[in-house]
């Protein structure tokens, strides 16, 4: 359809459709129409175009495990980046996102990584051509205009959905929407470690590709098992909170990439390329060997992990018995192995700034006793903490929490039950 019948769907209701995805639908419609007068704006009014969506993600256990093969506990949230875009005959995919640069790539160079700067996303953008280019699948010119309700630096991958949604768009508009989310969480995570630059796991490509409430266990990570989860935070009378704290994530690369570099290089110590696989004993029997070897950091890191992924595990029990109290605990055993252990609350780089501690310290003041649990959110060092609020606290929780990181820090959730996918009218 063009820009005008579209707009006329819009208007008339049809993403009614749509409300499994969207508790109000009148307000996303507004967004969906702005975001069309955007695209028309930049690449002219006379093209077929069609709409995307891809939700942002929260991890729910499974701090820095994924990386190393481990298992997470995770689910897609209501928060989405959109996209109206159209196939293109000249070569190039261009891609405006509200607030930002376009970005340009060639399909002609889109094979060799080196012609494109690191940590950008033009080089995801690339890379994610290139995985299509590289399994074989078609690759297209396109055009797209996005909008985003998944904020940089909040903690619910950002990243990750916008990469995602870059193979969202060549799925459907080259591939007739044939290659599985499952295929294209894994092209995003290739895009960011080839291209990109960044050491990434896999959970939260494939949290936002495939969408609801699931634990992935990572032991073949080119095979993950994945597990949906019928469980509902509603009906057990609790709110998902995330708290971003505004810490900024520039210049926090090095932190990222030092925790499986670190995790790995324990691994290596035991001529593993990863810590699956590897038991508490093995590690604390050779630590005088690996403090020499790695560091006390590395080592501190690695029991975190082999307890984390324990953990998960045992909160997916819970959860399937319904037993949230027993889930919660480990909630905060998760919260406090991530903050003495896997040591990822904030930055070493500049200890003045550490908003997750404080937003942690305020939590525990608010809610301890009452029955809710707490913990970092994501990779960590800055952005956001996540709490599972009792209903009845979660308004006054939010008050609070508003007045120390401004209006609007208290993001109140809900899981989506689909990931990326088409919107059709």
């Amino acid at each position: 359809m063009n820009a005008n019948q579209l707009k006329e769907k819009i208007r008339a209701g049809a993403l009614g459709a749509y409300a499994h995805l969207y508790a109000d639908p009148a307000a996303q419609a507004k967004r969906y129409l702005a975001a069309i007068d955007a695209f028309c704006a930049l690449y002219g009014t006379d093209r077929e175009i069609r709409l995307f969506s891809v939700p942002g993600r929260s991890e729910l256990s499974g701090n820095h495990t994924d990386h190393n093969h481990g298992r997470v506990l995770a689910g897609a949230i209501d928060r989405d980046i959109i996209a109206v875009a159209a196939k293109t005959d000249d070569g190039l995919v261009r891609i405006k996102s509200e607030g930002y640069p376009e970005d340009v790539v060639a399909l002609a160079d889109i094979a060799d990584p080196a012609r494109f700067t690191p940590f950008t996303s033009q080089a995801l953008l690339a890379g994610i051509c290139n995985a299509f280019a590289r399994d074989g699948l078609a690759v297209g010119g396109f055009c797209a205009y996005t909008t985003t309700e998944v904020l940089k630096g909040s903690g619910i991958s950002s990243s990750a959905a916008f990469e995602v949604q870059c193979g969202n768009i060549m799925n459907h508009l080259y591939n007739g929407g044939a290659v599985p989310n499952e295929e294209i969480a894994k092209m995003a995570q290739y895009a960011e470690n080839v291209y990109f630059g960044k050491p990434c796991g896999l959970m939260d490509q494939m949290a936002c590709a495939v969408g609801g409430f699931l634990s992935i266990d990572f032991a073949d990570p080119k095979n993950p098992v994945i597990t949906p989860i019928a469980f509902s935070m509603a009906e057990a009378g609790y709110k998902l909170c995330i708290v971003n704290t505004g810490g900024n994530h520039a210049d926090l690369n090095e932190d990222y990439a030092s925790v499986p570099q670190e995790m790995k290089a324990v691994a290596s110590f035991f001529g593993r390329e990863v810590l699956r696989g590897l038991t508490e004993s093995d590690i604390v029997s050779s630590i005088p060997v690996l403090r020499e070897a790695v560091g006390d950091r590395a080592i501190l890191r690695a029991l975190h992990f082999l307890r984390e992924n324990e953990r998960v595990s045992a909160q997916v029990a819970a959860l399937k018995e319904q037993d949230f109290d027993a889930f919660l605990s480990l909630v905060l055993e998760s919260g406090a192995s991530s903050f003495r252990y896997l040591q990822n609350v904030f930055t070493v780089k500049n200890v003045g700034e550490q908003g997750l501690s404080l937003a942690l310290a305020v939590t525990e003041g608010l809610l301890q006793g009452k029955g809710c649990a707490w913990r970092v959110h994501g990779g960590g060092f800055a952005g956001t903490i996540q709490a599972f609020v009792k209903t009845e606290y979660a308004e006054e929780y939010r008050a609070v929490m508003d007045s120390v990181f401004g209006e609007g820090a208290v993001m109140m959730l809900s899981v989506r039950p689909e990931g990326a996918t088409e919107i059709k009218l």
